[in-house]
Order: C-alpha cells, then structure tokens, then sequence
C-alpha cells in the first residue's frame, strides 16, 4: 500500500472502526444560522449557497429517520459490513435550543448501524452544556465537532460576513478540548484578500490548537451567492486558483502543519450547474491523486517544515 505523505482521515477512522467500512450520512435538522435568521446579520456567508452540500436523500422536509434510512440504502451497496455516522452538516448543525439539538442527535444515534456523530457548526455556536452532552456521548459513541473557522483573518471574516471572529474559534475548541470532545477545523483556502503567503501562515495558527481534524477546500463561486454578484461585476476580487497552483499550496500548506493533526478533504466539488469557478472538472479521489503524486515527486509530506508551539 502506498505511503501517504500525509495524516489520512480515513486511517484514522480505521483506527476507531476496524471491523468495519464507516460511511458519514449527512443530515438536515432543519437548523438555521445566526447570520441568516437576524441573530447576528441577514444573507448569510457572501459565498454560501446549502445546495451545493446538500445529497438528495437529505432534504429539510423529510424526518431524520428517514433520511437516515434512504442515506443507508443509497450507500450500503458498497460494502456489506458497513457502519454509519450521522454527520449534521447543513447549515448550522447545534443552532437550536438544546433541547431540540439533543433530541435530533439522539433520533439519528437510534438508528441500527449509526455509530456516532459529525457535527458541522460554527465556533459561536457550541454551549457549554451541549458540550457537556456530548462529552457524556462520547464515552460511548464517536463524537466529533468541525468548526467551520474558514479564516484566521478577522477582516476576512468581516469581509465575508461570517459574523464571527477567530477568537471565537479558539475559544470553541480549547473548550471543546477540556471536555474530551474530538473537534477540527473547516478552512476555505482563496477568500477575497487573502494570497498564498498569509494562508501559509495560517497552517501554525491551526497548529497550534488542539485539534484532530483540518478539511480545507478552495474558495469556489456558486451561482446565486453574493459573491458570484460581485465576482460578476469585477473578476478581480478574487484569485481564482488553476488546478496546479492550488496543488502546491495546499501541498505547502501541509508542510507547515502539525503533523499528527488528520486531513479530512482538500477539495469541495459543488454541483456542475452551480459552479461557476474554478472549474476544474475532477472528482475528490482524482485530485488527492495529483496531490499525492506531486508531493512524493518534491519529497514534501506533512510537518516537514513545522515549527512546533504549544496547544
């Protein structure tokens, strides 16, 4: 088997899951977000459109059981021992009273093969007794929480009306931490502003959390966002990655992370006719290839250039 230059995600579940293929089925709650609903702006993120992440079985209309259900039989024929983890994903995943939250958790835990959670949230969006829930969870299910940072700039984050900061985000996960709580990071690699080496600096910011996962993904324009009306207007704004250059920086980038912290993705593919740019027209698994293949080829792998700091 080949060595990969890097932490993989799906090792480290086989980590967790021996005996088994796990397989994440995404669920809609129904939740909202605080920068859509008033609480803390109206429009949502500038680049963000819920379809592009959204699987046919997981629509807002339909109960969790259900798109439990239809998500097992889309996937099962895959493989005949495979196990599942409800991964909450649309939208704001604990964006709800507790009450609520915890219920729609414990709907999807009580489905046969479902072996633990993913939560997908924001750093502004994590109490401590939701924590404290899923700390007691996590004694007997997997748990994990990914915080959708997307930047450690906090102009950027203004910039892209995210309605938080990245204090915040290091406020969730050092709580998230105290708690026993396995959590990650979410980085969206090529907003407005931002170039090559102000992201590369970005890789000891996240080293230096206590984190276990890191996706990152590039910056895509997704037809009807605010930032397609604005990349639209003046292509400028944005630096538009060609395939090959968000290769190297993606491949630079893991070169100054800490090298224990797992990679989950690179890449976001959003549906063709949403997409607007980069139009690159490769799956997921074809770029890893490329990746991978040009990281053996430049001897790169993750933490070679890692500097170390406290967590």
């Amino acid at each position: 088997m080949e060595t990969l230059p890097f932490c993989d995600m799906g090792m480290f579940l086989k980590g967790y899951f021996p005996d088994y293929k796990i397989q994440k089925i995404s669920v809609n709650a129904g939740f909202s977000c605080p920068n859509r609903d008033g609480t803390k702006g109206y429009g949502g993120c500038i680049y963000c459109n819920n379809s592009t992440f959204s699987p046919l079985y997981c629509i807002e209309d339909s109960n969790i059981s259900r798109q439990i259900n239809e998500g097992k039989s889309f996937f099962s024929h895959k493989y005949p021992a495979m196990r599942y983890l409800a991964y909450f994903q649309s939208y704001t995943g604990s964006y709800s009273d507790i009450g609520t939250v915890i219920e729609c958790y414990e709907e999807a835990l009580s489905s046969d093969g479902v072996e633990g959670l993913i939560v997908a949230t924001r750093p502004d969006c994590m109490p401590d007794l939701l924590l404290d829930y899923l700390s007691d969870l996590s004694k007997d299910k997997f748990v994990l929480v990914e915080y959708g940072a997307e930047s450690c700039n906090n102009e950027t984050l203004r910039r892209v009306n995210r309605c938080h900061t990245w204090d915040d985000t290091v406020d969730a996960v050092r709580r998230s931490a105290a708690k026993g709580v396995l959590c990650g990071l979410h980085l969206i690699l090529g907003l407005p502003g931002e170039e090559d080496a102000e992201i590369l600096n970005f890789a000891e910011s996240v080293s230096s959390l206590p984190i276990t996962t890191l996706k990152l993904h590039q910056l895509q324009v997704i037809r009807g966002t605010v930032l397609a009306k604005e990349f639209a207007e003046n292509p400028d704004i944005l630096h538009v990655y060609e395939v090959e250059k968000y290769i190297c920086l993606v491949s630079d980038f893991l070169e100054r992370l800490r090298p224990d912290i797992v990679i989950d993705r690179f890449v976001s593919q959003s549906p063709e006719g949403l997409l607007i740019a980069p139009r690159w027209g490769l799956k997921n698994y074809e770029f890893t290839a490329r990746l991978v293949n040009d990281m053996h080829r430049r001897g790169a792998f993750q933490g070679r250039l890692y500097g170390g700091g406290c967590m």
